[in-house]
């Protein structure tokens, strides 16, 4: 005779009072026995297979060995969209052997906007030489940065004074008495 304290044995009472299948079994009763966890239900069941088949976190399983700092700083930069400005950086930080040690010894990069490097000279006739060895250094530049997007480069000469440009500047020739 089924003890009435075993839940177990309940259910197998319940089930015996109810012919047919789980379908026939009336709601109460049947949501009765998936709590108490007697019957598997397609819930259960989806859980149970879940944690059988989810190696993630198992000991000793593929994708679970230690990465090294710099696979680990790669993936940070390439996930963070960092990639492009690091290349532009290596590309003012590896100047000399870009362009070669005589060529970075009179020239910088002084500036990088929408695909353009400008390169600052120490004198004219550098920027010059230099505009007609752009297509080198520019195909230098692609082959070893190809993710910094350098499109075009441009040479200028020193940074000196000008009596054109400014805020109190005026168009026009101007006065051309200017020191006397």
């Amino acid at each position: 005779m089924p003890d009435p304290a075993d839940p177990r044995d309940a259910a197998s009472v319940i089930r015996s009072t109810f012919s047919g299948d789980q379908t026939d079994l009336p709601e109460t009763i049947a949501t009765y026995l998936r709590l108490r966890g007697l019957d598997p239900s397609a819930r259960s069941f989806r859980r149970r297979r879940r944690r059988t088949t989810d190696d993630e976190h198992q000991p000793f399983t593929a994708g679970r060995d230690p990465h090294g700092v710099g696979d680990v700083l790669t993936a940070l930069t390439r996930d963070s969209g960092w990639n492009p400005q690091l290349a532009r950086e290596d590309v003012v930080r590896t100047w000399d052997e870009v362009a070669g040690a005589n060529t970075a010894q009179h020239t910088r990069p002084v500036a990088f906007a929408d695909g353009t490097l400008t390169v600052q000279a120490d004198s004219t006739a550098w920027a010059k030489q230099l505009q007609l060895m752009r297509a080198q250094i520019l195909t230098e530049i692609v082959r070893r940065f190809p993710e910094a997007g350098v499109e075009a480069i441009r040479f200028i000469g020193p940074d000196v004074p000008s009596w054109k440009w400014g805020p109190r500047a005026i168009p026009g020739r101007g006065p051309r008495d200017t020191y006397g």
